[in-house]
């Protein structure tokens, strides 16, 4: 496989607006259709959301997907048919397994949670989808807060269901080709992508520039492939960048 870099900006997504919900779609989404961007690696979905204060998803099905969300701002309030409950805040990483099917909601609960309606905010959000490695297995539903490491530089795992991360502090997903990367990073802060046969760097928030390719903005991703590890440098106010590291990808979608 030859290396690559392809440089996706944010406007180039696709948004989707209701009355409620803003979302940023990386590749095709439920009412979107792209033949040609359908997936990169095993990632399927990269959705950047923003809920209004007492809205959000109602109560909805998912089979057989990795899910991982990553809060931004604000709180979105987790509800599932297996029992689970769970506030994700910044700084929290969580994960559902779809496996043989679960029900779910996810919710901008800020008024209830704050008791204030006035002082409501939105909740801005990751949330991406990859595909198991097996098929039909028992829902579940994993939350950590990694916002200690987080705050020491550098890369946090923040997802991972690859044997090398095995001693990580870090949830785990029914994936063992993908792991997924969170890092905080101070202006002119440095580090270094992971050496991988595909990469999927996200600006969640600031700028970066990406050796070999120069400034990605907020809301930019690279999709890097068969490449050695590129530096990446925070710009002057600082980023945070999700990685995907991936070992595979879907021959056909």
């Amino acid at each position: 496989m030859r290396a690559a870099i392809d440089i996706r900006r944010s406007p180039s997504r696709h948004l989707a607006r209701t009355e409620w919900l803003r979302s940023l779609n990386s590749f095709s989404f439920g009412a979107h259709s792209d033949s040609d961007n359908t997936h990169f690696g095993l990632l399927l979905v990269s959705n950047e959301d923003t809920i209004e204060p007492g809205t959000g998803f109602d109560t909805h099905p998912h089979r057989d997907m990795e899910i991982v969300t990553w809060v931004l701002e604000g709180a979105l309030v987790h509800k599932d048919s297996t029992g689970h409950n769970g506030i994700i805040y910044p700084g929290l990483a969580q994960r559902m397994t779809a496996g043989s099917g679960i029900l779910h909601s996810e919710k901008n609960d800020s008024w209830t949670l704050t008791g204030d309606q006035e002082h409501a905010n939105p909740v801005h959000f990751i949330q991406m989808w990859v595909l198991p490695d097996t098929a039909h297995v028992t829902p579940g539903y994993e939350q950590l807060d990694i916002n200690a490491p987080l705050g020491q530089g550098g890369w946090v795992t923040l997802a991972s269901g690859m044997s090398k991360h095995s001693g990580t502090r870090a949830i785990s997903i029914r994936q063992k080709h993908a792991a997924l990367h969170v890092a905080r990073l101070r202006p002119a802060e440095t580090a270094q992508a992971a050496t991988a046969p595909f990469v999927h760097l996200f600006v969640a928030r600031g700028s970066i520039s990406l050796e070999g390719s120069g400034a990605l903005a907020q809301g930019d991703a690279a999709r890097i492939t068969d490449s050695e590890g590129r530096r990446i440098s925070a710009g002057a106010h600082g980023a945070e960048v999700l990685m995907w590291e991936m070992d595979t990808t879907l021959a056909v979608r």
